[in-house]
């Protein structure tokens, strides 16, 4: 079984077509799940339905507890892009969270805006890296996995690396 948190981010966004703004109305995930046909078992829960630049630490506090409360060892956390890596690292400290494997993923547009948005790529993509990953913390994105400790986003590209060596 499957744990699939969901905390908004880009990912849930809705365009507002009246206001011009992007804002939560609900998650998608579910929605998600049966389009691509999904044959996991998975438990799907929402945790908050938040830009991730608004997180604080009592959210972060509340996702790892949730996370060390779940009775399943592979778990997928929607989060958005800006501090997804903040949330891992938070998440790292956490030594209840050790055994279990651990992949946060997210998109760069929203999954409403239909074949251009990257959320139904970066969902599958996390759905199969917790499945062989051993346990650890994770962040997955375009198709990739990386150690939480070893990767950012660039802001000029749009994609996830791995950052480059300051010398």
């Amino acid at each position: 079984m499957i744990q699939i948190f969901i905390t908004g981010g880009t990912f849930d966004k809705e365009y507002n077509y009246i206001s011009g703004e992007l804002s939560f109305s609900k998650t998608h995930l579910p929605e998600m799940l049966k389009r691509g046909r999904c044959s996991l078992d998975t438990v799907v829960e929402t945790i908050m339905m938040k830009d991730s630049l608004d997180m604080t630490i009592g959210d972060r506090r509340l996702i790892a507890e949730k996370m060390i409360d779940s009775p399943h060892d592979q778990i997928v956390l929607t989060h958005g892009t800006d501090t997804m890596v903040d949330t891992a690292a938070y998440l790292a400290k956490e030594n209840a969270l050790q055994n279990k494997t651990i992949v946060i993923t997210g998109a760069m547009i929203p999954y409403t805006f239909g074949v251009s948005s990257d959320g139904f790529f970066n969902l599958g993509s996390a759905l199969s890296f917790v499945q062989v990953l051993p346990p650890g913390l994770y962040i997955s994105m375009n198709g990739r996995y990386f150690n939480w400790d070893n990767v950012q986003k660039n802001y000029n590209t749009g994609i996830f690396e791995i950052p480059t060596p300051q010398f």
